[in-house]
């Protein structure tokens, strides 16, 4: 903005016979009170509105307009939706053919006109008005085509959709109508999802719908406005949306793009990561909720079996080693991890951690976010991190050989390291080292404890009922003779999944499930031998390790939890029938 005042005041100088003193006093003002060049000069009536549209037309041989005397039909105003129209400053006026004529305050700024061509796909012909009767026009030209829209958002106004942003990261404010029906739209959707503690949002573009799901305790699930899809022509207006909140390019739609807002919802502030992705029908978009208020960072909260939980204690009190966390994404690793340091945390050590992103913040943690554009990889970041005398490392996940070699180097010079990998088991954790490329012997001599972890839905306690499941499939998933029999006696009950208005198909809320294999002299032996990870879990099993799938019955026999859920989430145990 300051470098088009000063051209501005060139022209007017030059053109209007505006005093240098007063426009030089004009500009100082403007700088002061963040206003434009223009708003200072109209405010003070140095200059006459359509004296100073018309230097600037002519300076760059534009037609000049006064836009408060143009009718703009409804098809010119949908080919730039109004969240665009205000972020870029900019009135659609006309439309021919493939020609967009737009109202501009500024035509100097070459690289706005090219993102409007992109948006629209029209080649942009622009004219010349002041950015005060711009934005006028806008407010007054769309609020006539949301009236339209009103069927859609007649219930809004009770939805107390105040979201408030936090400031943003940049210097540049991102205007924005929060009357907008897209804007209430949006707000709606996404308190919508934080109120039902949904865990991402997916806005998917169809050929002839636009689809709005949600994920929550692990399973998707459609979300309808009064029982109806969103309309199709607001595909691009939503996305627009989010993109400007995001501070992503909203001129982009060819690559994918990530970006991050925070906002303030029912006086807690919610964190989410975005994430972009072009398909053949538009872009697909999905909201990452991190909302640290529902954030349970308690180990006995987690939901574990005592035995794996005195286990993880036992790894976490030693005084240097790697303790790993496997499991697929979205299966609880990172909050276990974050349980883990706050379960360390003291004014004695110092606690240091690696991320990418960083999903939540904690208190008295020094939490360094990675990224690789500006080198800051995991490697690099974990070596810088060991000159900062740590005593206790995370490290978010170990993707190459690099991380694990400087990860166990800290492992063996006495740091205690936490760590996660993507493995099915934790005794496959074990293989997986060496796999990629890690020498046995310090394998053995660095990791502690590897788990396995995975997150199962919990029964609605209101409408479970009651189940039957005959011997050979109670045998056949899992269950001991013993175990059988008591539940065919009726000793043990069987729940299984309905459904009613205060769950989700039968289901609300999950808890995690953890296979915990510590590191004792015998598995270190095997592994040292060269034994394959099949012979490893047997033996850990015959130490007392119970297996994912093994505490996932448990907790269906408390009925916490439905058989369905337990084969769902989890494999089945191969060659270790025999603890049974």
């Amino acid at each position: 903005m300051a470098k088009f005042d000063k051209r501005l005041r060139s022209i007017l100088i030059k053109r209007a016979g505006l005093d240098p003193a007063l426009a030089d006093e004009a500009i100082a003002t403007a700088e002061r009170d963040g206003k434009s060049l223009t708003e200072v000069l109209l405010e003070r009536k140095a200059i006459d509105e359509r004296v100073l549209i018309a230097s600037v037309a002519a300076e760059m041989r534009l037609p000049p307009i006064d836009v408060k005397r143009v009718t703009i039909e409804e098809p010119v105003l949908k080919a730039l939706p109004q969240d665009l129209a205000r972020y870029y400053g900019v009135l659609p006026i006309a439309k021919i053919g493939d020609t967009l004529t737009v109202a501009v305050s500024n035509p100097f700024d070459i690289l706005k006109l090219d993102d409007i061509r992109i948006v629209t796909g029209c080649q942009i012909r622009p004219v010349v008005s002041t950015e005060t009767a711009i934005q006028d026009g806008i407010a007054q030209a769309y609020d006539r085509t949301a009236e339209k829209l009103e069927d859609l958002y007649q219930d809004l106004a009770a939805s107390d959709l105040e979201l408030v942003e936090d400031a943003p990261e940049t210097d540049d404010e991102v205007p924005a109508d929060e009357n907008s029906p897209v804007v209430k739209l949006v707000n709606l959707i996404i308190r919508q999802a934080v109120m039902n503690r949904v865990s991402d949002i997916h806005i998917e573009p169809m050929e002839k719908r636009l689809r709005v799901r949600f994920r929550k305790d692990g399973v998707l699930y459609e979300f309808k406005h009064k029982g109806q899809d969103l309309p199709k022509r607001l595909q691009g207006a939503i996305a627009s949306r989010i993109k400007i909140m995001s501070q992503l390019n909203i001129a982009e739609k060819r690559v994918p793009q990530d970006g991050k807002l925070r906002l303030k919802i029912e006086d807690r502030k919610v964190d989410f990561r975005v994430s972009t992705l072009p398909t053949i029908h538009g872009e697909k978009i999905v909201m990452r909720i991190l909302d640290s208020s529902s954030l349970a960072l308690d180990l006995e909260q987690l939901g574990f079996e005592p035995q794996a939980l005195e286990a993880f204690r036992k790894a976490l009190a030693q005084p240097y080693g790697m303790v790993l966390v496997t499991g697929p994404t979205g299966s609880g690793k990172t909050t276990t991890l974050y349980s883990a340091l706050k379960a360390l945390m003291t004014v004695e050590d110092n606690v240091v951690t690696v991320e990418d992103p960083v999903e939540y913040q904690l208190d008295g943690v020094n939490q360094v976010a990675v990224n690789p554009k500006r080198g800051m990889t995991f490697a690099a970041a974990l070596r810088s991190i060991l000159r900062q005398d740590p005593d206790t490392v995370m490290v978010g996940e170990m993707r190459d050989l690099e991380t694990v070699q400087i990860a166990i180097r800290a492992a063996l010079t006495g740091h205690l390291v936490l760590s996660t990998l993507h493995t099915n088991d934790s005794a496959s954790t074990i293989t997986r080292l060496i796999d990629m490329g890690v020498d046995p012997f310090l394998v053995t001599s660095t990791v502690v404890l590897a788990s396995a972890q995975r997150l199962l839905r919990k029964l609605c306690g209101e409408c479970r009922e009651p189940t039957e499941v005959p011997r050979e499939r109670l045998l056949g998933v899992g269950y001991t003779e013993e175990e059988a029999q008591r539940i065919l006696d009726g000793e043990v009950t069987l729940y299984k999944a309905r459904g009613c208005g205060r769950c989700s198909n039968g289901y609300s809320g999950r808890f995690a499930v953890l296979e915990a294999m510590y590191m004792t002299d015998e598995i270190r032996r095997l592994v040292l031998a060269g034994e394959s990870a099949v012979e490893i879990k047997e033996r850990a099993v015959e130490q007392g390790m119970i297996t994912l799938r093994r505490c996932g019955l448990l907790n269906a026999l408390r009925g916490r939890t439905s058989i369905e859920e337990v084969l769902r989430m989890t494999t089945e145990d191969v060659a270790t029938a025999k603890q049974y």
